[in-house]
Order: C-alpha cells, then structure tokens, then sequence
C-alpha cells in the first residue's frame, strides 16, 4: 500500500479531513499524506497509544481544533473517554492549568455531542492526606531513591516546590485511575518534547521511560508521532536528548 492509500485508509477510518481540502488541495494532501500515509501507518504503537499522543500535543500547542478532530479519532479506535479525560488532565502540571482547561472544554463539547454524559466517573485515589506521600511513592516507583536524595537537597526555602512537584503533578495526576504508570510517562516524554526548551526534564524522563519499560523504540516511535505537529526543531532537540541517555 503507497502513502496515498494509507492516508485514505486512516482518514476514512478515523473520520479525520482536512478543512482546507478544497481551499487549499497541495497544503492538505502534504499533511494528509504525511501524518496518515507514513507517520501513523507505521503502527509502532498502538492506536490508543497513537491517539492519545496526538492529544496532549494538541492540547500542549493549544491546537484546540486538532484537539476536537482526535478526541472523536480517539472514540472512534475505541479509546475510553475516561482515557481521553485523563492524557488531558495529565497535562496541567506541565503547560499549566489555564491550557489544560481549555483542552477539557474542548474534549467536553465532543463527548456532549456523542451523548457522553459528564461528569465522568471519578479517577481519584488519593485523599487530601495521602497525595503528598502517595506522590512520592509514584515518583520513586520511576526515579527509585534519586527522589529521597533530590527533596533532601532542596534548600529550606525551595522545600515547598519540592512538595508541590511531589504532591500536585505526581500525587494528584500521576496516581489518577484510567492511564497506568508507563502509559503515563510516555505522555509526559511527548508533552515536554511538545514544549521546547525542557531538555533537561525531556532527558529525566527518557531515563523515567526506560525505566518502567518504555525502551528507546517506544521513545522513538512516540517522537515520530509527535514530529508532524511539533515541527523538525523540536524534535530533533528531543531525538538528542533520547540518544545522550540511551545511546545505540
């Protein structure tokens, strides 16, 4: 099957088209042939994995029609709306509340017109008490005792960003129903490589990756998703970041 075909494949089958189809034909079959005849055709992972990258890139890039168009895709390669809720929400600690909301809202509108009803079932098991220890644990469970080392030699007065990046992004995200801990941290990789500039955090989370069992090619796969909507820079910077913490 050429590229061409495939792109007709996938687009047919996720109900994906472009709106500038008939505007600007060139401009739509370059995206169309790229993303669905090569990039998504190579099933490295699967289309639940596929979907939910595509939807914290576009929820990172605030491309909130992308966002609406891959919710359904998502919907329709039988993702849960539990588990489009979820890579949603597991954004905020990283792009920031304000845009995470935005990204619901938008996810909102597409299960409303589906007759989802919302709310949703409740993802939570931490208790107000618990989500600062349970945080901990969650990162230990990736970065092992490195966490114990790290809180310890924070300064005093730097302590209580300790506490939140154990107690908000870890604690109240990380230990969320729906999502488990690998599929978790393939989409923080995704969303810092959408981000730009966080080399450092993208190379920690390459290591946290290879650690709960996302090997370099599922690293890679992930990025070659990425790649179409976070341009070659970006992720040429991450395919770095990848090889200086797991070289060939």
């Amino acid at each position: 099957m050429n590229r061409m075909e495939s792109a007709k494949q996938y687009t047919d089958k996720l109900g994906v088209f472009s709106s500038l189809a008939f505007t600007d034909p060139e401009f739509a079959a370059i995206k169309e042939r790229l993303i669905y005849g090569e990039v998504y055709a190579e099933e490295k992972l699967s289309a639940k994995l596929r979907e939910l990258i595509i939807l914290v890139v576009a929820t990172t890039n605030q491309t909130l029609k992308e966002m609406k168009c891959h919710t359904l895709a998502a919907l329709r390669s039988g993702v849960k709306a539990e588990e489009v809720k979820e890579a949603v929400y597991h954004c905020a600690p990283y792009i920031g509340l304000a845009k995470a909301e935005a990204a619901v809202e938008a996810v909102n509108e597409v299960l409303t017109a589906q007759g989802i009803h919302l709310p949703l079932s409740s993802g939570q098991t931490v208790t107000e008490e618990s989500r600062l220890s349970d945080g901990i644990a969650a990162q230990k469970a990736i970065f092992g005792d490195n966490i114990d080392t790290m809180r310890a030699a924070a300064p005093e007065n730097q302590k209580n960003i300790q506490d939140y990046l154990s107690a908000y992004c870890f604690g109240d995200f990380y230990t969320r129903k729906n999502l488990n801990i690998q599929e978790r941290e393939l989409l923080t990789f995704a969303i810092l490589c959408a981000q730009g500039g966080c080399e450092p955090q993208v190379k920690a989370h390459v290591g946290g990756n290879a650690a709960v069992g996302n090997g370099k090619e599922v690293l890679l796969a992930a990025l070659t998703i990425c790649l179409p909507y976070i341009g070659l820079p970006r992720t040429l910077n991450a395919l770095s970041c990848v090889n200086a913490v797991l070289p060939e």
